[in-house]
């Protein structure tokens, strides 16, 4: 991936300040009562429409702000940080599905047993860039394968089926249509499989739930974000729709003894104009998560402000010092702004989320929303800066630059073909 100047500009200031460290010692270069004064003052900006926002010092637990903390508002992308966390409580993080292909003993048969791959892509460019499972792959295996056992042009072939989405049993149907086939399918139980297989003519695997909840968070992954929730709602027992979305969430919430109050969803992306979520219970989630290596791919796969995914373009020019201080999960719908995630100031770690559910439809408005959330966090951002040795300690030949040593600076994750975040309405 070619770097934008700016972008690269700011990898090298991560890299000499060494800002993702944080010790616990350092004065915060804002004071509390500027904090909420800054805070105060832009929340009653017009381009943020009566937004709900609270700060918290995450060593502390201080409330430096809130506004709005208790009223339910429409968290767009956001709602993907409750889903994320609920696949890492209630799936295996080293989890990866397998699909598979195989010939059946039965003519003109092909057998496909899937595990609901939430990777699975009908994107050739996507299974490219992001070395996804393609499904057309699987179906053309499953031609070819057919063709030869029956040494002539097919016509009409039988598909046994278990562990695919309906979305993709339709995408096949199409697909082997599309190539003059008539395709009847017909699902299946497990035991079939190994009674009716002759020989497994491909095999695709996702990357672990680990990855794929970071991939998700990073780039705004909708169906991703969506399928690994439902996944997670299936290991636990519950529906794999949308009710069962809001039962596994309330659990994962009540396991972190998180209040839920508030809460309404309808899916696991935040698509639906419908959810409901209190930047009360975000706050309270990032806190509880944060330094619990269960849930570190969440952190992980937060976009950095002006270095990568949905945040890689902001920052650069709206406030350019907190590039590199910020991850957080970014949420767009049409009339929605949000952001919510971790703040660096110094020694200080703060917890921020806003959503701002009321402004203007459009793109402008978004624009604007989005810039000023920017600049209210570059008022408070800053980096950590090692103390210098004292005049009467041992000096290195070299000092290190910043008084901190350099960190590799690790490639960056690949876009995805499209913006999975996509306005509403």
């Amino acid at each position: 991936m070619k770097l934008s100047p700016f972008r690269s500009i700011a990898l090298l200031v991560i890299a000499v300040l060494g800002v993702s460290t944080l010790p616990v010692s350092a004065a915060t270069l804002v004071s509390t009562a500027e904090i909420s004064r800054i805070f105060t003052k832009i929340s009653l900006s017009p381009h943020l429409a009566n937004p709900s926002m609270i700060l918290v010092d995450r060593g502390t637990g201080e409330v430096l702000f809130q506004k709005g903390t208790g009223s339910p508002r429409r968290p767009a992308s956001v709602l993907k940080l409750l889903s994320a966390t609920a696949a890492l409580e209630f799936l295996d993080p080293n989890y990866k599905y397998v699909t598979q292909v195989s010939i059946a003993t039965t003519p003109q048969t092909v057998i496909i047993q899937g595990d609901l791959d939430p990777w699975m892509t009908t994107s050739y460019k996507l299974a490219q860039t992001e070395n996804r499972a393609l499904l057309p792959y699987l179906a053309l295996k499953a031609i070819s394968g057919l063709a030869a056992k029956e040494n002539g042009p097919l016509t009409e072939i039988s598909v046994r089926y278990i562990g695919l989405f309906t979305a993709d049993v339709n995408y096949l149907r199409e697909f082997f249509k599309s190539r003059g086939i008539s395709a009847h399918f017909s699902t299946i139980g497990p035991n079939y499989v190994a009674a009716n297989t002759e020989r497994v003519i491909a095999s695709v695997a996702s990357p672990t739930i680990t990855d794929m909840v970071k991939f998700a968070l990073t780039w705004s992954d909708n169906l991703l974000a969506d399928r690994l929730v439902r996944a997670a709602a299936r290991a636990t027992g519950f529906t794999n729709d949308d009710v069962g979305i809001s039962n596994v969430i309330k659990k994962m919430l009540t396991t972190l003894q998180i209040n839920d109050a508030g809460l309404f969803v309808l899916d696991g992306s935040g698509l639906s104009k419908s959810d409901r979520v209190t930047v009360r219970l975000i706050a309270d989630l990032l806190l509880k998560i944060r330094g619990d290596e269960k849930f570190a791919a969440v952190y992980e796969g937060l976009p950095v402000s002006g270095i990568t995914g949905t945040l890689e373009d902001r920052f650069l020019t709206t406030a350019p010092q907190a590039v590199g201080l910020v991850r957080a999960k970014t949420g767009t719908l049409n009339g929605t702004v949000s952001l919510a995630g971790y703040v660096e100031s110094g020694a200080h770690e703060y917890v921020f989320v806003a959503i701002a559910d009321r402004i203007k439809k459009g793109e402008v408005a978004a624009k604007q929303a989005r810039a000023t959330l920017d600049k209210l966090l570059g008022h408070i951002t800053a980096p950590f800066i090692f103390p210098t040795q004292s005049s009467d300690s041992p000096s290195s030949s070299e000092p290190p630059v910043g008084g901190t040593e350099i960190p590799p600076v690790t490639e960056l994750p690949i876009a995805p073909d499209s913006s999975s975040e996509l306005p509403v309405g």
